[in-house]
Formats: C-alpha cells, sequence, structure tokens
C-alpha cells in the first residue's frame, strides 16, 4: 500500500464496549474482520501544562481522528501539582485538560465518536476524572471515563528509606523529606482500560509515549513479545507527545515555518505492521519535513540504542525519516525503530523539600545598562546579607546573577558589544534558602533598589518575587512486581491491572566505546571554516540535572565532518562555563550516534544548575543550548556546499 493511500484512509471506529474488542491488523478474533488494510489515526493536542487552546478544534474537525491524546506532565509539572494538592485534596491535576481542552467540545467528541486518552489526571487522577464527570453530566452526554491509577508510591515512604536507595544521576541517598513518589506506568493498563470500553482514559504518570502507545495495542493487538512493534509505537508516540514541536515549532530553520499562529498539531497514521506517517490537519500553518520530525527524534534522548520504556527497550539510531511529497505543509514516513525486552524494573520520579527561592526579573534601561544591572544585583545581595547577619540568618544556599543582553549564558564564547554595551538588558537575579523568611526578606528588598540605586530600573517583572517552595528530583528503579495498579470506571473500581514479566529482562548490555573509523581519518581537509547552523540542525532538552543537544547533518555528506570535529570533548570544552564537576576526571559529557538521521546526540551531564525548579538559571531546561551551539566553528573542511550541489 502506497503512502499517499494510507495517509488518506480514515481508521477504525473503536468506540464502546464492542461484543468482541477489536484487534486489527495482522490478528482479529473470528467474527471481527477489520476492513482491509485499516489503519489508526492519532493526534496530539497538548505538549504540555499550558499549551495553546487552539489545538482541540483544529484536530477535532479537520484530522479525522479515532483517539486524541493529551500529555500535559514533566517533572516540573509534577512538582507543581504535588503543591496544588498539598494545598487542597481536590486539586493536583491540570485543570486546563477540563474546562478548556473537554468542556466547550465535549458534545463534538462524543458524536464524532473520538476517544481521549490524557496524563491530565497528574497528582490526582480520580478527581480529574470526576471534574469531567460534571462537565459530561452538564452536557448530557454519555461517556465512560476510566482512570488508571497506582503509580503514587508515597504509601511505601517509609519501607523504602532503609532500602539503600540511590539516585541513578547523583548517587545521593535516599532523601528524608520526600514529598512526591510517582512510578512513570507503561502503555498496557490504558490499552486494556480501552478495552473495557473507556472512552476517556485519565491517567496520572505515565510514560509521555505511552498515552500513543497504548491505543495502538488495544487497535493491533500487539503482544508483549512483538518489541519491533511496540518501538515503533513508543516512536510514534515520542514524536508527537511534545506537540507542535515536530510540525515546525522551535525548529532551527524557524524563518521557513510560516503561519505560527495557526500552526498545525501532530497526527500519526499508523498500520499494524508498525509505519506510520506524520502530517498535520489541512489548511494549518507549521511545517512538516526531515528537518522538523528529526529534530524531535533526538528531543530528551539520551542513548538512541537503549531508550528504556516501561513495555519495551528501544533503538531509535536506525530510524528513518522519509518526507512525502504532494502533502500542503508536509508529510512524512518513519520506519526503522527496533525493539527489544523492557527490564523488570519501572522508574520512579521522587520530589523532595529543599528549601524556598525566589526570583526577581528587572528591566532596566540607559547607558551601561549590563553595568548598571549587575551592580544593582549585586547591591541587593550584599543589603540582604547584611540583614540576615543582623537577624541571625545563614547566608543563601545558592545564589545566581545574569543581566539578560549581556550574554552571560555564553561564558567565553559572548560577543562583547561596543561603546558601552547595550542600552536597555534585563536583571535576573535568583536566590535559594533554607528558610523562607530569608527569601521572604530578599523579595522585600528588591523594590527599594528603584529609588536608591541605578537610575533606569523601570519596574520588577510579575511585582514583588514569589517566594516557592524547591521541589528537587529524585529518580530511582523500582520492582514492576511491587506496584499495583488499578483501574476505575465512572468512579468504580473494576479490575487489578496484573504486569506480565514473561518478557522481561535485566541483563546488562555492554556499552562499546566509539571508534573512529577509516572514513574519518582519511577525510579530506580544505581552508574553509563553517557554523555549525551551515551544515546541521540542532535541538535540545533536559532531564532532570542533564541536557541534551541532538546535532542532524543537513546533508549526508555533511555527517562524516560533523562526526570528526563534534567530539564529546569538543563539546564539553564548549560549554564547560555551564559544567558542574562533582569528581576529578568525571567525564561530563558523552556522545550517541543514529546513522539512520545522520545525527549525533550529546548528554550533557550536571549541566543545568540542577534542572527544573530547583536551577536559579534563566534556562533551567536547557532549551537554548543547541541554539547557543550554532556558533560552533568547524573548521579545516573542504568547500562542503560544493559537495551537494
Amino acid at each position: 500500500m502506497s503512502c499517499v493511500a494510507l495517509l488518506g484512509l480514515r481508521g477504525p471506529r473503536l468506540l464502546g464496549a464492542a461484543a468482541c474488542p477489536p484487534r486489527w491488523g495482522r490478528r482479529h478474533s473470528a467474527g471481527c474482520e477489520p476492513p482491509a488494510g485499516a489503519a489508526v489515526r492519532i493526534g496530539c493536542a497538548s505538549g504540555f501544562w499550558g499549551d495553546t487552546a487552539a489545538a482541540v478544534p483544529q484536530l477535532l474537525y479537520g484530522g479525522k481522528l479515532d483517539f486524541l491524546v493529551f500529555d500535559y506532565l514533566s517533572e516540573i509539572t509534577m512538582s507543581l501539582l504535588t503543591a496544588a494538592k498539598a494545598r487542597s485534596p481536590v486539586l493536583g491535576y491540570t485543570p486546563d485538560f477540563v474546562s478548556s481542552a473537554m468542556a466547550p467540545y465535549i458534545k463534538d467528541i462524543h458524536r464524532k465518536g473520538v476517544r481521549v486518552i490524557s496524563n491530565a489526571g497528574g497528582i490526582n487522577p480520580l478527581a480529574c476524572a470526576a471534574a469531567l464527570q460534571e462537565v459530561a453530566k452538564k452536557a448530557d452526554v454519555d461517556l465512560k471515563i476510566a482512570v488508571v491509577a497506582g503509580d503514587d508510591l508515597m504509601s511505601e515512604k517509609e519501607n523504602l528509606k532503609g532500602a539503600g536507595i540511590t539516585d541513578l544521576e547523583s548517587g545521593r541517598q535516599f532523601p528524608e523529606s520526600i514529598h512526591s513518589m510517582n512510578v512513570y506506568l507503561g502503555a498496557r493498563p490504558i490499552s486494556r482500560a480501552l478495552d473495557l470500553g473507556a472512552d476517556i482514559v485519565v491517567t496520572g504518570r505515565c510514560v509521555d509515549s505511552g498515552i500513543v502507545l497504548g491505543p495502538l495495542i488495544h487497535s493491533f493487538g500487539w503482544n508483549r513479545d512483538e518489541f519491533d512493534l511496540l518501538a515503533a509505537g513508543s516512536l510514534a508516540g515520542h514524536l508527537i507527545e511534545c506537540g507542535a514541536q515536530c510540525t515546525g515549532g522551535i525548529f532551527t530553520d524557524w524563518h521557513a515555518v510560516p503561519d505560527w499562529h495557526n500552526i498545525g498539531f501532530p497526527i500519526v497514521e499508523c498500520s499494524s505492521e508498525g509505519e506510520f506517517i506524520l502530517s498535520k490537519p489541512p489548511d494549518t500553518g507549521g511545517l512538516i519535513s526531515f528537518g522538523t520530525v528529526a529534530e524531535q527524534l533526538v528531543y530528551e534522548l539520551g542513548n538512541p540504542q537503549r531508550y528504556l520504556l516501561p513495555d519495551v527497550t528501544c533503538d531509535f539510531s536506525e530510524v528513518s525519516i522519509t518526507e512525502i511529497p504532494g502533502f500542503d505543509g508536509g508529510a512524512v514516513k518513519v520506519h526503522g525503530a527496533k525493539g527489544s525486552p523492557p527490564s523488570t524494573f519501572y522508574k520512579v520520579n521522587a520530589t523532595y523539600l529543599d528549601g524556598f527561592r525566589a526570583t526577581a526579573v528587572c528591566p532596566v534601561g540607559g547607558p551601561k545598562a549590563i553595568q548598571k544591572g549587575k551592580r544593582t544585583a549585586e547591591s541587593i545581595l550584599q543589603r540582604t546579607r547584611l540583614i540576615f547577619s543582623q537577624l541571625g540568618y545563614e547566608d543563601y544556599s545558592a545564589v545566581n546573577i545574569q543581566v539578560l543582553g549581556s550574554e552571560d549564558t555564553y561564558g567565553p564564547h559572548a560577543r562583547r558589544s561596543i561603546d558601552g554595551g547595550p542600552r536597555e538588558a534585563v536583571i535576573w537575579l535568583a536566590v535559594h534558602h533554607k528558610q523562607k523568611e530569608a527569601v521572604e526578606i530578599f523579595s522585600r528588598e528588591i523594590a527599594p533598589a528603584g529609588t536608591g540605586m541605578a537610575p533606569g530600573l523601570t519596574g520588577i517583572v510579575g511585582g514583588r518575587p514569589r517566594v516557592s517552595p524547591v521541589l528537587k528530583p529524585f529518580f530511582f528503579y523500582y520492582p514492576k512486581s511491587n506496584v499495583q495498579i488499578n483501574l476505575f470506571l465512572n468512579g468504580q473500581h473494576v479490575e487489578t491491572f496484573e504486569e506480565d514479566l514473561t518478557f522481561t529482562s535485566d541483563a546488562v548490555v555492554p556499552s562499546d566505546p566509539p571508534k573512529i573509523s577509516s572514513e574519518l581519518k582519511d577525510l579530506p581537509s580544505g581552508p574553509h571554516t563553517y557554523r555549525l547552523e551551515d551544515l546541521a540542525y540542532t535541538r535540545s532538552g533536559d532531564k532532570g540535572n542533564s541536557a541534551n543537544i541532538g546535532v542532524i547533518a543537513r546533508h549526508p555528506l555533511y555527517y562524516p565532518y560533523l562526526k570528526k570535529t563534534l567530539t564529546a570533548q569538543a563539546l564539553e570544552n564548549y560549554f564547560l562555563h555551564l559544567l558542574e564537576r562533582e569528581k576529578p576526571e568525571e567525564q561530563l559529557v558523552t556522545r550517541y550516534e543514529l546513522p539512520g538521521i545522520h545525527g549525533l546526540n550529546f548528554v550533557l551531564k550536571n549541566s543545568l544548575g540542577g534542572g527544573g525548579i530547583a536551577s536559579l538559571r534563566s534556562d533551567p531546561q536547557g532549551k537554548a543550548l543547541g541554539q547557543m551551539l550554532l556558533d560552533f566553528q568547524i573548521k579545516n573542511v573542504p568547500d562542503l556546499k560544493s559537495l551537494i550541489e
């Protein structure tokens, strides 16, 4: 079947509890013969908590969907939702899902028979489902709303304290002040909820890609040992889970992406054989191309050959992305994911309280704005430290001064302006302290700078800085056999889901050190120098206190030169000003290769100042690191542009 034919197919309808649950594709139950060549269409309307409300009507009315999925959760979001539930037991989920995404469209979702899966449940999925039931009742629609629960491990907190658990990244001991603990559940419980007839499935913490893999397992009956298929479904989820990030959002060539205001949200149309096409609704903005999708493939990626998920261990290193001509806005065919058995453990994201923080952001104008901004920030710290000493408080645990506009984050690569620098800048002053009262003093001492320090300080963005708790992440593994997953339907417990560990493996796979091939040793040299942006796309993301930067060659002929020049040591040297070395001789940058897309992936350990809410930096998630790398110089090479002309 051609790619164009696959893209144009209307997927099977899966609504409601069928007499014979659909398992379409290569296998099916007797009497449930699927349409020939049936494919499933899944659209993603949210990539994070706070994504645009424009995505739902676009996908619902123009996407011809079978499933509509929403991804809201990140480590930062879980910290925020944990704090919200601490204030009230009815909070702890993402209310936007109920009020903005579902309520205005719930009648049409029901009428069209589109089934919905979302991790909007956060810390409190049962409360989220109850709120949805009220919306459905008010709209007079009958919907079966399922909840996947069991990711919350807080009931095991005391048992885990003495179990010798250490953090996967830092090796630190299990914290005393645990605030939350949530397992990253897999796709099988979601699939089972759909089998039971759910129209809407609400989960707590699960792997982001699971909200796509779940409906694919349900639709096609993929078995637990069909690892290549499970890897393909996980890849489909990985590519669309961040919404518009694969349809032109944050693309290196941003200037080539039309109509940001109406950017199309992604749709994957998947076959039972694991191949899929990624597109977007007609008459929408954005762009789907090799570059936009390849960038998302490397987003928040570690080792592409060992991408660990609860349902499968994925190898994305040989994935290929092929543009399909003739589609408005673009479409690509994706295939080549490989899979192997998952482990017998779940990954757990815990958070623990570690003091308090506040950030002051203040514009400053006029000549020598950078110098005025730095002196103002330093003077505020001096004044508050004087007050601390008078009142008996300890010093700050950490501070961070940046003057946005001075290129502080570029370190030695900053471009120094002439004539005193820019006449506009922004002070970024963030502090961390063990005691809330000390941070409150800091917060009150920002405004006086407007009358007693530098001229040109125009205000405080957002008013007096808000004092908030610092919830740091702590990651560890936990046996799947110890996790009880419960399924609820319309508020009633209907089933305890049993995780089958038959097809799992905890075998340690040795990591071979990268080898310099003869291809690289024999590369011709030349007199030319290129900025990395001339030869490659980049994208960066975060996991805890580590960042990753993916680099994809714009043309296969550029790839050997990128491999030769962009070594792990070269990246470590380039970003040394942002890396925090905890041990002498510690290797802080690791490089991986993705030859399928002619790409490289770099993981930068201890690069985010703690990461997430714990970081005092203006870029706590490493979003700009890929952009910073675009100025890296590829030197002593031949005229590479002539190779492709």
